[in-house]
């Protein structure tokens, strides 16, 4: 297949309704690709045979480490620790979730680059965060080759508080600083999408955009695009928990960073130094088949603020 946009994701080019014939998708994965083209998300059924049993090993390990009581149907479960993050690093059945090869190469399909899962996030409740795209969090150059894959990790009550997001919202503009007026470098944030909130509330209002809710089934999962608006609805009843799993991903040979603490027009980039949970193995920073560090003055690229941008990013995350 011949792409006029590599610098797109396939599932979010304006050409996807006309090269998607060429994607060798076979029914169900067109029906998710056109979810995510049309919606920015798609719901599928998680892809593992072992997936039971993962999820009772996981309750299992990790429910000691938020400081919940949930043995006593009656307490409060919204007022201890609500997640951990990189549990892949101790845990075997958080990391094989993420790194399901079938969702890898589903992934992979789709966005026209190969997958790979560098984060992921463990909750036995809801966030009741506020809607907001992780986009500002977690970004690339390209744009958009990031996504996320919520998977529930038991059936999911009206009241528990969970997942929403907008469809369509992925279309709309991507919140970066340069857009809403503020500088991201060199900042402290106690909440890196905070700045954007008006913002997107603004487009919610001028878009007349409908909340929809995601009441899952225990092994149900949906994929989320980097810019689709989402977050999770307040929890009515707090006894109740909401097992669930985030696994975030990225495409090789982009630039990875962080828009919220980023000014990219003045080549101010927040970059990110990441490794694949799937193999372990580094994935450096890439701009059209070269690693960054290799594109030193030596090199003499044509464009000189090149190295001005991105050689000079001022700090790394890990």
């Amino acid at each position: 297949m011949t792409n006029i946009f590599p610098g797109l994701p396939l599932i979010e080019s304006p050409l996807f309704p006309k090269t998607k014939a060429e994607m060798g998708l076979n029914a169900e994965e067109e029906r998710i690709a056109n979810d995510l083209h049309e919606k920015g998300y798609a719901i599928l059924g998680f892809p593992d045979h072992h997936l039971e049993e993962r999820i009772e090993r996981i309750k299992a390990r990790l429910g000691p480490h938020y400081g919940i009581n949930f043995a006593d149907p009656a307490s409060d479960k919204t007022n201890s620790e609500r997640r951990i993050q990189d549990a892949w690093q101790f845990d075997e059945d958080v990391r094989a979730i993420a790194a399901n090869q079938v969702v890898l190469d589903l992934l992979s399909k789709l966005y026209g680059r190969r997958a790979f899962p560098f984060q992921t996030l463990n909750f036995p409740v809801g966030t009741q965060q506020d809607a907001h795209t992780d986009f500002v969090h977690f970004s690339s150059l390209p744009e958009r080759f990031m996504c996320g894959v919520w998977l529930a990790m038991e059936d999911i009550s009206p009241d528990s508080g969970p997942l929403f997001y907008y469809p369509g919202s992925h279309r709309w503009p991507a919140m970066t600083n340069a857009l809403v007026g503020r500088r991201g470098s060199d900042r402290n944030l106690a909440s890196a999408q905070d700045p954007y909130g008006p913002a997107w509330r603004a487009l919610c209002d001028a878009y007349g955009a409908q909340k929809e809710i995601f009441l899952p089934l225990k092994g149900q999962a949906v994929i989320w695009s980097a810019n689709l608006l989402h977050g999770g609805c307040h929890q009515n009843n707090p006894t109740l928990t909401r097992w669930s799993q985030v696994t975030h991903y990225y495409f090789d040979d982009c630039i990875y960073y962080t828009p919220a603490f980023s000014d990219e027009a003045v080549g101010q980039f927040d970059l990110r130094n990441l490794a694949s949970i799937a193999d372990g193995a580094r994935r450096p920073n890439r701009y059209l088949g070269e690693n960054l560090p290799d594109m030193l003055p030596e090199k003499k690229p044509r464009n000189p603020n090149f190295l001005r941008r991105f050689g000079k990013a001022i700090r790394h995350r890990f």
